[in-house]
């Protein structure tokens, strides 16, 4: 077992099953909201949570044609052409801390609109609580956390709705998640340690990415290096790099590539074969390296955007952090005033 610096094996395992035992409450608010009459689902996120509900969006239009739509909360509440939001809408939210202050005039929002609206949030002293109609308590909050509750109230509905007839078979294998995810973090460690120390004062970072992966993609670069380390970064899809991005690349600059599994893939692998050609500070990250153990392969697509969390955002910003000495609980702007 490869010592980790800065995290607590036996803590985490125990938030994985505290999050995993939140399946029945999950499921319940699935089943009652599968027998509503919707004409589409609204997802509504700011920073960190519109890129995790990104992936989750994503997979519901592989599965179905039903309209989903995933909103930035800040931009909703002042949109003129909202005519698909109504009684109708099943809206979703979520907010870790529960007081994101985008999130809840977004919900004030719709409510405004005798809209309901579900989602998850810390616990029941929050003021999201106050505003949603139901919601489902998430105390861990880190990624992976959000990921596995969001998928699984979406998914069970959908299964409802006869869109995933495999539910059941992927619900009952995430119980072992958070064991990979965390022998996934092991294995990435030796690796992580020799980039952060490489890497942790470049001038720049470009942090390339693509479907499933993206949302976590970028809210490693934005949330984590950006917010939290100071690290400056330059995040860019892999269908975009090619298009002014790809001008920026040279020796002076890291390109961080994260290769995804779905059909996106190739796009990431065109990336790949420049940024390989065109400077040495290049860095691959393939979820493909990462073999799940009590995980079908036919879940890897959903299961993706999970191992970017493992290896990225928490070990990688970890040991960033441990170069830097910028602890990553330290902010200079965000949430310190009114602005």
């Amino acid at each position: 077992m490869t010592l980790m610096k800065k995290f607590d094996v036996e803590k985490y395992l125990e938030s994985g099953k505290k999050t995993y035992a939140q399946r029945k409450n999950i499921e319940e608010l699935a089943d009652k909201l599968s027998k509503k009459d919707f004409d589409n689902i609204i997802m509504i996120g700011i920073g960190g949570t519109w890129m995790e509900w990104y992936p989750v969006a994503m997979y519901l239009r592989h599965l179905a044609d039903f309209p989903v739509y995933l909103e930035n909360a800040a931009e909703f509440v002042i949109r003129e052409d909202l005519d698909y939001l109504s009684e109708k809408s099943l809206v979703l939210t979520a907010s870790a801390s529960g007081d994101t202050k985008e999130i809840l005039d977004a919900v004030k929002f719709v409510n405004a609109k005798g809209i309901d609206v579900y989602g998850f949030t810390k616990d029941d002293t929050t003021p999201l609580d106050k505003l949603l109609k139901e919601d489902i308590y998430n105390p861990m909050g880190d990624c992976e956390d959000s990921y596995l509750m969001y998928f699984m109230l979406a998914l069970r509905i959908y299964k409802n709705w006869g869109y995933f007839n495999d539910y059941d078979r992927w619900a009952d294998q995430m119980k072992n998640l958070h064991s990979n995810l965390l022998r996934f973090r092991e294995e990435f460690e030796p690796r992580g340690t020799e980039i952060a120390k490489k890497y942790y004062n470049a001038p720049l970072t470009m942090i390339v990415g693509s479907g499933m992966t993206w949302g976590e993609t970028s809210l490693f670069s934005m949330c984590i290096l950006e917010e939290m380390q100071w690290v400056r970064t330059r995040p860019v899809t892999s269908a975009e790099f090619f298009h002014g991005a790809i001008e920026l690349v040279d020796d002076t600059l890291p390109v961080f590539l994260v290769l995804g599994e779905d059909e996106y893939r190739p796009m990431d692998e065109r990336v790949e074969r420049f940024a390989k050609e065109h400077t040495n500070k290049f860095e691959a990250f393939d979820t493909k390296d990462f073999v799940f153990e009590g995980i079908d392969d036919d879940f890897r697509r959903i299961c993706s955007p999970m191992i970017v969390t493992a290896i990225l955002t928490d070990r990688l910003a970890t040991l960033y952090s441990l170069n830097t000495g910028h602890d990553l609980d330290f902010r200079r702007y965000y949430r310190q005033f009114a602005y």
